[in-house]
């Protein structure tokens, strides 16, 4: 089995000294920076914008994992693929033109991810997941840190890695919702390859010790 990649959501962190903040976690053995980007009408927060993963991008050498938690995600994709994004994740819920959306992002030269909420159906992705890089359930509903893991979530889990599995799919399953070093067991358990965590990993002097925790 792959060692899980551990990938510190920046929404947790210090936000007056961010830059330090990414380094850190890099240094503390993290794989991936994500990069929670709201709007206030996906969901009820606000975060920030292209500016701020451009700025990331020289203060890090981690990947820059952007999941967009916004409507009409296309008009936003080349500027955030511009600004040194790695990956974008759009949700589903928030195009009702995915496979569209998710070509615009890959002919950006940017990897492309898929996100659902805790209560859409998986059957909602199965129709473009040949042309993912990246499969993210969401564990808890999304727009604020800190939330408890959603009971009975570690069964989606499961059903996304086999319909990974039996669509021949090389994505990643990436989980971001309440993962801790209780929740992680049974994630990677079922299938997942890369944990999000924010405040679990930004809430500790010590990163390096919750990012070993994750990993198990």
């Amino acid at each position: 089995m792959k060692r899980v990649k551990v990938a510190p959501s920046l929404l947790a962190a210090d936000w007056s000294r961010v830059g330090q903040e990414a380094l850190d976690v890099e240094k503390a053995g993290a794989d991936l920076l994500h990069l929670d980007v709201m709007d206030g009408r996906f969901v009820p927060n606000i975060t920030f914008g292209v500016d701020m993963v451009k700025a990331l991008g020289r203060c890090t050498e981690l990947p820059l994992d952007v999941h967009l938690m916004i409507v009409e995600p296309e008009k936003f994709v080349e500027g955030f693929a511009k600004a040194g994004a790695d990956t974008i994740t759009v949700h589903a819920e928030a195009s009702v033109h995915l496979h569209r959306l998710l070509e615009m992002i890959r002919e950006h030269g940017v990897k492309a991810g898929v996100s659902v909420n805790p209560g859409t159906p998986l059957g909602l992705v199965e129709p473009v997941l040949s042309m993912i890089d990246l499969l993210l359930i969401m564990t808890v509903n999304p727009g604020f840190g800190g939330q408890t893991f959603i009971a009975g979530m570690e069964q989606k889990v499961k059903a996304a890695r086999k319909l990974l599995t039996a669509h021949h799919s090389a994505a990643e399953l990436q989980v971001d919702g309440g993962v801790n070093a209780d929740t992680a067991p049974c994630l990677i358990r079922g299938g997942a390859s890369i944990l999000v965590a924010g405040s679990f990993v930004f809430g500790h002097q010590d990163r390096a010790v919750r990012i070993r925790a994750l990993r198990g």
